[in-house]
């Protein structure tokens, strides 16, 4: 099985205006024979003797947004039948601008240029990543990165937060003395995030604590309790729960972060290739130099003009 062709999301503000307007204009396009612009496609309604195809609502239904890129959409839905009005409604307003010769005017040409570069740029990505995004190409990745990875471990960590030192050695002294980590926590600690389940962190590697947090849990066995350590937000008491090593995310729950990757990486080459062979200059001014801030307490410059009136 294939993967849906994903659209990048840095195109999907693009899609929408292109998507309608591609709604607009497909009918003019087609020949007498109407041929399915889709495997399976089907005429559902008519407008001025122009067809509307059921991919034409889906487009549609896809571009507000309403279903997801690949995702069905079933004809006999309320939400295809609401969509379909709307792009009923379109055709019919798009006849009548072109009735009236808006279509003729320079900036309606420059306009439906756009939006015609931007659908075939679409298309052109969807066809290229297409062939790099595929059951094969996200399970080789996948089991290349497990292959790389190291294995980490986890800790369960709890904490209590105090404002001062004098008050983080107090509750060690409470700890000392066998009070329970979770109560202490519950009464003194000024983490409102934790304070109310015991001072649970739950479970993470070391590397996405806080750098002092992971300096001082380092090489601590379960049950060990460290600080007071001084932190940004206060003075932190550690507890380590738990060690474990951790679970590398299956297949199917790595396969969105994949297809991403392997969907910016087509575009990106795709893009440098293209560059590399093209012609493009940029008429713009160099953009000036951003001015150093003033030091803090420093006088403004004077006004040159304003002090020659002074004198």
């Amino acid at each position: 099985m294939r993967l849906s062709r994903p659209v990048p999301p840095g195109l999907r503000p693009l899609l929408a205006p292109a998507l309608v307007a591609l709604t607009l204009t497909a009918a003019c396009g087609r020949g007498p024979a109407e041929t399915p612009p889709e495997k399976d496609d089907r005429i559902v309604a008519r407008v001025l003797d122009r067809a509307v195809w059921a991919s034409d609502v889906r487009r549609e239904a896809v571009a507000q947004g309403l279903v997801g890129e690949g995702e069905p959409l079933d004809a006999s839905s309320e939400l295809f039948r609401r969509v379909l009005d709307e792009v009923v409604d379109q055709k019919l307003l798009a006849a009548e601008a072109r009735r009236r010769g808006l279509d003729k005017s320079p900036a309606a040409q420059r306009r439906l240029e756009a939006v015609h570069e931007r659908i075939l740029g679409d298309m052109l990505v969807e066809d290229v990543v297409s062939d790099a995004v595929s059951d094969q190409a996200v399970e080789r990745l996948y089991q290349e990165q497990q292959r790389r990875a190291q294995t980490t471990e986890e800790v369960r960590v709890r904490l209590i937060l105090s404002h001062t030192k004098e008050q983080a050695d107090a509750v060690v002294g409470v700890l000392g003395q066998g009070a329970a980590f979770e109560a202490v926590a519950a009464q003194r600690s000024t983490d409102d995030a934790t304070r109310y389940s015991g001072g649970d962190l739950g479970y993470s590697t070391l590397d996405v604590l806080p750098a002092p947090y992971a300096a001082a849990l380092r090489g601590q066995a379960p049950g060990a309790v460290v600080g007071p350590v001084q932190t940004e937000n206060g003075w932190a008491v550690l507890r380590i729960e738990d060690r474990r090593v951790e679970t590398p995310p299956t297949l199917d729950q790595a396969r969105p972060l994949i297809v991403r990757y392997l969907t910016y990486e087509g575009v990106r080459q795709l893009l440098e290739r293209l560059r590399g062979k093209a012609s493009v200059e940029l008429l713009l001014p160099s953009s000036p130099k951003p001015q150093a801030a003033p030091a803090p307490g420093a006088r403004p410059a004077a006004n040159p003009a304003s002090a020659g009136n002074a004198s």
